[in-house]
């Protein structure tokens, strides 16, 4: 037995433009099967029957349609009922040409296989929503071992906030402000990554030297040259935002498409990997703030899946929990769940969260969800 992908071309045909979609947007795999007999082909037709799966039957082959949540399943089931170890390479061939990894420092994340929790630690007295209450060591220390535990992969520090009609403080009060977090994760908890929400130069310069795994710009990193000159030889993950906050679109989706592939090719221009880069649609960052421009970004996450990077879900607890119910920041918890479900549900694999304990709860339940397929043991 045999597989292959099938891949479609945009093409003037009409279906061949779905089918292209549904790959990129979608990321449905669409596979034929080459099968040696007739008691193979009722025996795959059998199985794919149970995973509610649209399929064509011809003779000895069979095409079909899956998700990537099945894929690792199917190819199980498939070694269990014939033991054939090329059938599993091919299997495992096209699972790596539809992996999504991050290259971040320390670590290589593979974001297809499971999703980064990023926990926010603020340490500014200012931020909109935990501003003040990570001041001291002890409670940065508290908070950090309370994300860890519950789950996170990254820790986020961030010293400047970003949030409508912020004031900038000065380059070291920022350092200062940040390092004695990151002299904690890193003598406590090497094995989780350290992220830095900065968009200033110097910052970045001594986070850097601190051996931080990631940096988060708001500016993209191309508002200042040095800065991708400073990050080139590193391995530095980059995550790289967009923001309309000095603009207004007339085509939301085709503007952004147009800045993420300028801003991803501009970064890799300056010697940076494209495994690297990982992207933030930037909501919150809108000219009008808290605007209906936030949840066409919400739902539009899944147009930018072509790029095959790593999409931040960055909404925890922003002001359309204000805007729509009249929520105060600390009731926005249940509304920031579900339009994080949407969203990652949609494509996105990296969530930039307060509450670490309840997104875990919600990528598990998901995952559950998405991989539920119940294939009865044979006795």
């Amino acid at each position: 037995m045999q597989v292959q992908e099938i891949k479609f071309e945009a093409t003037n045909d009409f279906k061949s433009l779905v089918l292209h979609d549904m790959a990129l947007r979608q990321r449905q795999l669409f596979l034929q099967f080459h099968l040696q007999s007739s008691d193979d082909l009722k025996a795959l037709v059998g199985l794919l029957n149970r995973f509610d799966v649209i399929s064509q039957i011809g003779q000895l082959i069979v095409t079909c349609s899956v998700s990537p949540a099945i894929l690792p399943i199917l190819k199980e089931q498939c070694f269990s009922m014939w033991h054939d170890w090329q059938l599993n390479e091919e299997f495992e061939s096209i699972e790596q040409q539809h992996t999504i990894f991050w290259q971040a420092g320390r670590f290589n994340f593979n974001v297809t296989k499971q999703p980064i929790i990023y926990g926010i630690l603020n340490v500014t007295p200012d931020s909109f929503y935990d501003g003040g209450r990570y001041q001291s060591e002890s409670q940065m220390s508290e908070q950090i071992a309370a994300m860890v535990t519950a789950g996170a992969n990254v820790i986020e520090v961030g010293g400047q906030t970003t949030r409508p009609g912020f004031e900038e403080i000065t380059d070291q009060m920022e350092i200062d402000r940040i390092a004695p977090a990151i002299k904690i994760i890193t003598a406590r908890f090497p094995r989780v990554a350290i992220a830095v929400d900065t968009y200033k130069l110097n910052v970045m310069h001594a986070v850097i030297e601190m051996g931080v795994d990631i940096i988060n710009d708001v500016n993209a990193f191309t508002d200042d040259t040095r800065k991708l000159q400073l990050l080139s030889p590193t391995k530095v993950g980059l995550l790289t935002m967009h923001s309309s906050r000095n603009h207004e679109y007339q085509n939301l989706t085709q503007e952004m498409r147009h800045f993420f592939e300028q801003n991803i090719a501009t970064i890799m221009d300056s010697g940076v990997a494209r495994q690297r880069i990982a992207l933030d649609q930037g909501i919150g960052y809108s000219k009008v703030a808290d605007g209906y421009q936030d949840y066409a970004m919400m739902r539009n996450i899944d147009q930018f899946n072509y790029l095959q990077r790593p999409m931040m879900i960055a909404i925890s607890r922003k002001g359309f929990g204000a805007k729509l119910f009249g929520l105060a920041k600390e009731d926005r918890l249940p509304v920031t769940l579900v339009a994080e479900a949407y969203m990652y549900l949609h494509g996105g694999n990296i969530l930039r969260v307060h509450d670490v304990t309840e997104t875990v709860q919600l990528v598990k339940m998901l995952d559950e969800i998405k991989k539920g397929y119940w294939i009865k043991k044979q006795e």
